[in-house]
Protein backbone atom coordinates (compact mmCIF):
# COMPACT_ATOMS: atom_id res chain seq x y z
CA UNK A 1 0.00 0.00 0.00
CA UNK A 2 2.94 2.36 -0.18
CA UNK A 3 2.07 5.50 -1.97
CA UNK A 4 -1.92 4.90 -1.13
CA UNK A 5 -3.34 8.85 -1.83
CA UNK A 6 -5.15 10.17 1.27
CA UNK A 7 -7.21 13.04 1.64
CA UNK A 8 -7.96 14.11 5.69
CA UNK A 9 -10.68 16.39 6.14
CA UNK A 10 -10.51 17.18 9.89
CA UNK A 11 -10.48 20.66 11.79
CA UNK A 12 -8.86 19.45 14.81
CA UNK A 13 -5.16 20.76 13.53
CA UNK A 14 -2.74 19.28 16.22
CA UNK A 15 -4.65 15.67 15.46
CA UNK A 16 -4.62 16.34 11.82
CA UNK A 17 -0.75 17.29 11.82
CA UNK A 18 -0.49 13.77 13.86
CA UNK A 19 -1.95 11.80 11.66
CA UNK A 20 -0.48 13.40 8.67
CA UNK A 21 3.10 12.71 10.23
CA UNK A 22 2.20 9.71 10.72
CA UNK A 23 0.94 8.35 7.72
CA UNK A 24 3.55 9.46 5.76
CA UNK A 25 6.34 6.90 8.13
CA UNK A 26 3.83 4.32 6.62
CA UNK A 27 4.37 5.51 3.60
CA UNK A 28 0.91 7.22 2.84
CA UNK A 29 0.84 10.59 0.71
CA UNK A 30 -1.38 12.69 2.41
CA UNK A 31 -3.37 15.41 1.97
CA UNK A 32 -4.71 17.45 4.81
CA UNK A 33 -7.61 20.23 4.41
CA UNK A 34 -9.46 22.09 7.88
CA UNK A 35 -12.85 22.66 5.70
CA UNK A 36 -15.89 21.23 4.83
CA UNK A 37 -16.38 22.98 1.69
CA UNK A 38 -12.56 23.09 0.38
CA UNK A 39 -12.53 19.03 0.96
CA UNK A 40 -15.02 18.31 -0.57
CA UNK A 41 -14.14 20.68 -3.83
CA UNK A 42 -10.87 18.59 -3.68
CA UNK A 43 -12.33 15.43 -3.38
CA UNK A 44 -14.09 16.25 -6.49
CA UNK A 45 -11.35 17.48 -8.60
CA UNK A 46 -8.77 15.29 -7.53
CA UNK A 47 -7.60 11.38 -6.89
CA UNK A 48 -7.61 9.83 -4.07
CA UNK A 49 -6.93 6.32 -2.53
CA UNK A 50 -9.00 7.32 0.41
CA UNK A 51 -10.83 9.92 2.18
CA UNK A 52 -10.53 10.27 6.15
CA UNK A 53 -13.72 12.09 6.67
CA UNK A 54 -14.36 13.89 10.54
CA UNK A 55 -17.78 14.93 11.00
CA UNK A 56 -18.21 17.93 13.24
CA UNK A 57 -16.37 20.77 10.47
CA UNK A 58 -16.74 24.45 9.39
CA UNK A 59 -18.23 24.74 6.12
CA UNK A 60 -20.19 21.43 5.80
CA UNK A 61 -20.73 18.93 8.16
CA UNK A 62 -19.03 15.55 7.14
CA UNK A 63 -22.63 13.90 6.59
CA UNK A 64 -23.13 16.34 4.05
CA UNK A 65 -19.32 16.19 2.30
CA UNK A 66 -19.76 12.16 1.90
CA UNK A 67 -23.72 12.56 0.55
CA UNK A 68 -22.65 15.00 -1.90
CA UNK A 69 -19.52 13.20 -3.08
CA UNK A 70 -21.43 9.88 -3.62
CA UNK A 71 -24.23 11.91 -5.55
CA UNK A 72 -21.26 12.84 -7.51
CA UNK A 73 -20.12 9.35 -7.93
CA UNK A 74 -17.17 9.96 -6.29
CA UNK A 75 -16.53 5.98 -5.13
CA UNK A 76 -13.51 6.90 -3.00
CA UNK A 77 -13.08 4.68 -0.42
CA UNK A 78 -14.14 7.12 2.92
CA UNK A 79 -13.39 6.30 6.63
CA UNK A 80 -15.92 8.37 8.86
CA UNK A 81 -13.95 9.62 11.84
CA UNK A 82 -17.15 9.71 14.83
CA UNK A 83 -17.35 10.55 18.15
CA UNK A 84 -17.11 8.27 20.98
CA UNK A 85 -19.84 5.73 21.71
CA UNK A 86 -21.93 7.47 18.45
CA UNK A 87 -23.88 4.68 17.21
CA UNK A 88 -26.48 7.94 15.43
CA UNK A 89 -23.17 8.83 14.10
CA UNK A 90 -22.32 5.57 12.98
CA UNK A 91 -25.38 4.75 11.36
CA UNK A 92 -25.94 8.08 9.54
CA UNK A 93 -22.26 7.74 8.22
CA UNK A 94 -23.11 4.42 6.66
CA UNK A 95 -26.70 5.95 5.41
CA UNK A 96 -24.73 8.67 3.70
CA UNK A 97 -22.30 6.09 1.59
CA UNK A 98 -19.23 6.05 3.86
CA UNK A 99 -17.54 2.85 3.99
CA UNK A 100 -16.03 2.42 7.37
CA UNK A 101 -16.03 4.48 10.42
CA UNK A 102 -13.68 4.76 13.29
CA UNK A 103 -14.78 6.29 16.81
CA UNK A 104 -12.35 9.23 18.43
CA UNK A 105 -10.01 8.92 20.36
CA UNK A 106 -8.72 5.87 17.74
CA UNK A 107 -5.56 4.09 17.83
CA UNK A 108 -3.58 4.85 14.94
CA UNK A 109 -2.64 1.51 14.50
CA UNK A 110 -6.16 0.87 13.91
CA UNK A 111 -6.25 3.41 11.50
CA UNK A 112 -3.63 2.19 9.61
CA UNK A 113 -4.75 -1.06 9.59
CA UNK A 114 -8.67 0.24 8.45
CA UNK A 115 -6.98 2.36 5.63
CA UNK A 116 -5.18 -0.82 4.12
CA UNK A 117 -8.06 -3.27 4.38
CA UNK A 118 -10.18 -0.24 2.08
CA UNK A 119 -7.07 -0.26 -0.42
CA UNK A 120 -7.69 -3.91 -0.04
CA UNK A 121 -11.39 -3.86 -0.98
CA UNK A 122 -11.36 -1.23 -3.91
CA UNK A 123 -9.45 -4.41 -5.58
CA UNK A 124 -12.94 -6.19 -5.79
CA UNK A 125 -14.49 -2.92 -7.74
CA UNK A 126 -16.68 -2.72 -10.51
CA UNK A 127 -16.11 -3.57 -14.44
CA UNK A 128 -14.76 -1.96 -16.63
CA UNK A 129 -17.10 0.10 -18.77
CA UNK A 130 -15.99 0.01 -22.51
CA UNK A 131 -17.32 1.44 -25.61
CA UNK A 132 -15.60 0.82 -29.00
CA UNK A 133 -12.03 2.06 -28.84
CA UNK A 134 -12.49 3.78 -25.28
CA UNK A 135 -12.42 2.23 -21.51
CA UNK A 136 -12.84 3.35 -17.87
CA UNK A 137 -12.46 1.68 -15.50
CA UNK A 138 -13.95 2.73 -12.27
CA UNK A 139 -11.66 0.99 -9.98
CA UNK A 140 -8.50 3.05 -10.52
CA UNK A 141 -10.45 5.92 -11.90
CA UNK A 142 -8.37 5.18 -15.19
CA UNK A 143 -9.01 6.11 -19.07
CA UNK A 144 -7.55 4.76 -22.46
CA UNK A 145 -9.07 5.65 -25.79
CA UNK A 146 -7.29 2.54 -28.26
CA UNK A 147 -4.78 1.72 -25.45
CA UNK A 148 -3.44 5.02 -24.90
CA UNK A 149 -4.06 6.47 -21.00
CA UNK A 150 -5.98 9.65 -20.93
CA UNK A 151 -5.67 11.98 -18.24
CA UNK A 152 -8.98 13.09 -16.52
CA UNK A 153 -9.38 15.47 -13.45
CA UNK A 154 -11.69 14.12 -11.12
CA UNK A 155 -15.03 16.00 -12.72
CA UNK A 156 -14.12 15.02 -15.99
CA UNK A 157 -13.99 11.57 -14.78
CA UNK A 158 -17.41 11.58 -13.42
CA UNK A 159 -19.31 13.19 -16.82
CA UNK A 160 -17.70 10.96 -18.98
CA UNK A 161 -18.93 7.77 -16.34
CA UNK A 162 -22.42 9.31 -16.16
CA UNK A 163 -22.60 9.17 -19.68
CA UNK A 164 -21.01 6.10 -20.32
CA UNK A 165 -23.57 4.55 -17.87
CA UNK A 166 -26.55 5.27 -20.26
CA UNK A 167 -25.47 3.18 -22.89
CA UNK A 168 -25.98 5.02 -25.47
CA UNK A 169 -29.09 7.12 -24.35
CA UNK A 170 -29.23 10.96 -24.47
CA UNK A 171 -27.66 12.07 -20.80
CA UNK A 172 -29.86 15.41 -19.87
CA UNK A 173 -27.76 18.71 -19.16
CA UNK A 174 -30.16 18.96 -16.04
CA UNK A 175 -29.45 15.57 -14.65
CA UNK A 176 -26.06 15.40 -15.72
CA UNK A 177 -25.43 19.04 -13.72
CA UNK A 178 -27.54 17.35 -10.64
CA UNK A 179 -25.23 13.99 -10.88
CA UNK A 180 -21.78 15.48 -11.74
CA UNK A 181 -22.12 18.83 -9.73
CA UNK A 182 -24.63 17.54 -7.07
CA UNK A 183 -28.29 18.61 -6.08
CA UNK A 184 -27.18 21.74 -4.90
CA UNK A 185 -24.78 23.67 -7.16
CA UNK A 186 -25.71 26.91 -7.76
CA UNK A 187 -23.31 27.94 -9.91
CA UNK A 188 -23.46 28.68 -13.91
CA UNK A 189 -25.42 25.47 -15.50
CA UNK A 190 -23.24 25.83 -18.63
CA UNK A 191 -20.31 24.27 -16.84
CA UNK A 192 -21.72 21.42 -18.64
CA UNK A 193 -20.68 22.24 -21.94
CA UNK A 194 -17.34 23.34 -20.97
CA UNK A 195 -16.59 20.01 -19.06
CA UNK A 196 -18.23 18.23 -22.27
CA UNK A 197 -15.73 20.71 -24.63
CA UNK A 198 -12.46 19.22 -21.83
CA UNK A 199 -13.37 15.61 -22.79
CA UNK A 200 -13.78 16.00 -26.65
CA UNK A 201 -10.32 17.57 -26.40
CA UNK A 202 -8.95 14.76 -24.78
CA UNK A 203 -10.87 12.12 -26.46
CA UNK A 204 -11.88 12.80 -29.27
CA UNK A 205 -10.39 15.55 -30.79
CA UNK A 206 -7.77 13.29 -32.74
CA UNK A 207 -9.47 10.47 -33.59
CA UNK A 208 -11.17 9.96 -36.65
CA UNK A 209 -14.26 8.83 -35.24
CA UNK A 210 -16.11 10.88 -32.56
CA UNK A 211 -17.78 9.72 -29.60
CA UNK A 212 -19.03 12.55 -27.47
CA UNK A 213 -22.22 13.81 -28.94
CA UNK A 214 -24.93 16.88 -28.49
CA UNK A 215 -28.75 16.25 -29.02
CA UNK A 216 -29.32 19.97 -29.58
CA UNK A 217 -32.01 21.37 -26.98
CA UNK A 218 -31.78 18.26 -25.04
CA UNK A 219 -28.16 17.21 -23.78
CA UNK A 220 -25.25 14.69 -24.88
CA UNK A 221 -25.15 11.30 -25.31
CA UNK A 222 -21.71 8.76 -25.90
CA UNK A 223 -21.98 6.58 -29.11
CA UNK A 224 -19.56 5.05 -31.53
CA UNK A 225 -21.93 5.22 -34.71
CA UNK A 226 -23.43 8.40 -35.82
CA UNK A 227 -21.03 11.22 -35.74
CA UNK A 228 -22.27 15.00 -35.68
Amino acid sequence: MVGMRVLMIEDEVALADAVQRGLIAEGFDVEVVHDGKLGLEIGLERRHDAILLDILLPGLNGFKVCELLRAADVWTPILMLTAKDGEYDEAESLDTGADDFLSKPFSFVVLVARLRALARRTQARPNILELGPLALDPGTAGCTRDGMEISLTRREYALLEALLRRDGSVAPKQELLREVWGPEFEGDPNIVEVYVGYLRKKIDADATTKLIHTVRGVGYRIVVEDND
